[in-house]
């Protein structure tokens, strides 16, 4: 792995009719959903991560602590950016924040796990 502290990706989208609570059945509001938010916060360290962890490895969310603090509207943009803070051995610990126009909607951490892609796969047949 060649990852080194301080590795930052974002992602930002223009949130839609499909990315809200409402549409996704985690609230009844027209506003970006925490659950496409940590969609959102998985796809930037994925991305963040790609091609470093070397040959047949992969990362998977092992956990996450998401504070959302304020709401976006559909057809405001959102920006997600993680910040990767430490590895210890598989593990991989980013700082999240989100913002929209008028400033910070989250914040948080996420865990990622590196893995070998092959092993995954072959225990999740198993179960």
């Amino acid at each position: 792995m060649s990852l080194e502290v301080g590795l930052e990706s974002t992602v930002e989208v223009i949130v839609d009719e499909e990315m809200t609570a409402e549409a996704m059945g985690s609230g009844d509001v027209p506003v970006l959903g925490t659950p496409c938010l940590l969609a959102l916060v998985e796809r930037a360290a994925v991305e963040g991560l790609s091609g470093r962890l070397g040959e047949g490895k992969t990362s998977v969310g092992a956990s996450v602590d998401l504070q959302h603090l304020a709401p976006t509207p559909v057809g405001a943009p959102v920006l997600v950016r993680v910040k990767l803070v430490s590895t210890d051995g598989p593990s991989i610990d980013f700082d999240v924040e989100a913002s929209d126009r008028r400033g910070m909607v989250a914040r948080g951490r996420h865990r990622r796990v590196a893995v070998d892609r092959e092993s995954f796969l072959a225990s999740a047949r198993e179960r």
